[in-house]
């Protein structure tokens, strides 16, 4: 250790009590947080890159400081799925100070990563008063059936109005206007819903048609309007 001569000369001051770290909540447990191995917590958070042209939601599942779970979700740029893609075999086995310092290919995942480490080791993950925290694989849980993440695309003009392109339930095949041309409905297709009868067997007309829904007062519309073409 190197000290200035200022230092040097100075005379010893007893530090005096100290307490140690404020206590955070993780998984039902007060903790004082000192080492990384203190860490646990299930939690999610959003990044984007620096010219905001895409963005990543990261949930990770952290058990005495590893990471045991990611699930990796990108928007907004093509290359930012297969950043994704090393990501999810990157962050698994890392401690969070090691993700933290870790290149995660794409900067929208850094960033997410340093939000989630922020909210993790301040207590304020998601599991933060649950107890044992939450099982790996809760992750998954995000997605629903099907195991899709949760998307909606939207895109309207002044001009011509809104047009809804793909809601959580699927991708929206017509929006139900009203006599004021208001929207009051749309049908989609739940393509998660569409693939896991495909495997199971149907073919992809019957998956099709078995995996098609409405929402709202479509059956009152007074016509029905393609999203992608008119």
């Amino acid at each position: 250790m190197i000290y200035s001569k200022e230092v040097e000369l100075m005379c010893p001051v007893h530090q005096g009590v100290h307490h140690g770290a404020a206590p955070v909540p993780e998984q039902a447990k007060w903790v004082q947080v000192k080492e990384v191995k203190d860490i646990s917590g299930l939690t999610h958070g959003i990044g984007w890159c620096a010219p905001q042209q895409g963005t990543c939601k990261l949930t990770l599942n952290v058990k005495d400081g590893i990471i045991q779970e990611a699930l990796v979700e990108t928007i907004g740029c093509s290359g930012m799925t297969h950043s994704a893609a090393m990501a999810s075999e990157i962050l698994p086995g890392l401690t969070v100070m090691e993700a933290l310092n870790t290149d995660l290919v794409c900067d929208a995942i850094n960033t997410a990563m340093r939000e989630l480490f922020l909210q993790i080791v301040y207590g304020r993950s998601q599991s933060a008063f649950s107890e044992e925290g939450l099982p790996v694989g809760a992750g998954l849980e995000d997605l629903g059936k099907g195991l899709r993440s949760q998307v909606g695309t939207m895109y309207g003009t002044l001009a011509k109005g809104p047009r809804y392109l793909e809601m959580t339930e699927g991708y929206v095949t017509d929006i139900a206007l009203d006599e004021d041309d208001e929207i009051i409905g749309y049908k989609f297709i739940n393509f998660g819903k569409m693939m896991e009868f495909i495997k199971g067997g149907d073919d992809a007309n019957t998956a099709l048609e078995k995996a098609r829904g409405q929402y709202g007062r479509v059956d009152e519309a007074a016509k029905l309007v393609d999203p992608r073409k008119q």
